[in-house]
């Protein structure tokens, strides 16, 4: 019998360079961003369709496919002295390409091996928010990045426990 897996053994990896240039080698090293996220948000993708009526049918109405597109993903962690997620940020701002990554979540077992990996393809980093400061309050300061990508692939682990 196959149980829910928990939803809070996760990781986030990101490829060290830029998608569209020339890789370095066949198997990229991955690296985790820096930090703990505490949220991952957005793993969605949506096919938008049109109704069509067609004259003479009144029981049903024509669903035709358009095309795909794939929600945000949100990654929150608490601020580390550690700027990498700015930095690619920042690289879009300044970079010609926008500095795309590949990048992919990975969920773990209780055991703690990968179950399950959502891998985007040329994402961009799209939005960053600093954290909301506060004298009145003893809160961990949150930074928020926003990944737009061109696509979303869910690959299970058979092999995990």
């Amino acid at each position: 019998m196959t149980y829910p897996l928990p939803n809070y053994r996760f990781e986030v990896s990101l490829h060290p360079s830029d998608a569209y240039l020339p890789p370095q080698a066949p198997n990229f090293p991955r690296i985790v961003a820096a930090g703990a996220f505490s949220d991952v948000t957005g793993l969605s993708g949506e096919l938008e369709v049109i109704a069509q009526p067609e004259g003479g049918r009144n029981g049903f109405v024509h669903q035709l496919p358009v095309r795909y597109s794939w929600g945000r993903i949100t990654l929150k962690r608490g601020i580390a002295r550690d700027l990498s997620l700015w930095d690619w940020f920042h690289d879009g701002l300044t970079g010609s390409l926008g500095a795309r990554r590949d990048g992919a979540i990975l969920l773990y077992t209780p055991a703690n091996q990968v179950a399950v990996t959502w891998e985007f393809r040329a994402g961009l980093a799209a939005k960053w928010v600093g954290p909301n400061l506060s004298g009145s309050q003893a809160a961990i300061a949150i930074e928020t990045l926003e990944i737009a990508h061109e696509g979303l692939e869910q690959i299970l682990n058979l092999e995990g426990g």
